[in-house]
């Protein structure tokens, strides 16, 4: 690899879709962040409360609750669809299936729903293949973990 040159293909694509959502992200912060600085928030245009009034409780917040961890299946279902639409969009291949941070049994399930949403593409477009996707990724990971995640050894 010479100097300048990307690690592995499709790594510029990457940082180039990462780099547009920085910037759009960026593009909506200010505006709030100068709606809050400003006085101009919900809380200032609320009358003010008479004295011995109670204050109003807030709703709960999204943020509040913890959210609960992921099973296996959801995981594998998560990333599997998340890799098919990719490679069916035509994204240069990211790598090994450790790099794409998925295990031996999540790679399996990912190269047979790709398998079959690429033959459902060629016959019924791209909007039939996605549905596919989704569908057979959460049945097959489903399937795949039903008796629960592995309990021996790192790859299993």
């Amino acid at each position: 690899m010479g100097r300048g040159e990307t690690p592995w293909p499709g790594a510029t694509a990457r940082r180039l879709r990462l780099a547009r959502a920085l910037a759009a992200l960026a593009l909506t912060l200010p505006a709030g962040a100068l709606a809050t600085a400003c006085g101009d928030s919900p809380a200032d245009r609320r009358p003010s409360r008479a004295a011995g009034e109670a204050a109003p409780t807030p709703p709960p917040s999204a943020s509040a609750s913890p959210r609960r961890p992921l099973s296996p299946a959801e995981l594998c279902t998560t990333a599997v669809r998340h890799w098919a639409r990719e490679a069916l969009d035509g994204a240069t291949p990211y790598g090994d299936y450790q790099s794409m941070g998925l295990s031996d049994r999540q790679y399996g399930v990912l190269r047979e729903v790709l398998a079959d949403a690429r033959a459902v593409r060629s016959e019924q477009g791209t909007r039939a293949a996605r549905s596919l996707i989704d569908r057979q990724a959460r049945a097959r990971c489903a399937e795949a973990y039903r008796e629960g995640a592995p309990t021996r050894g790192p790859w299993r």
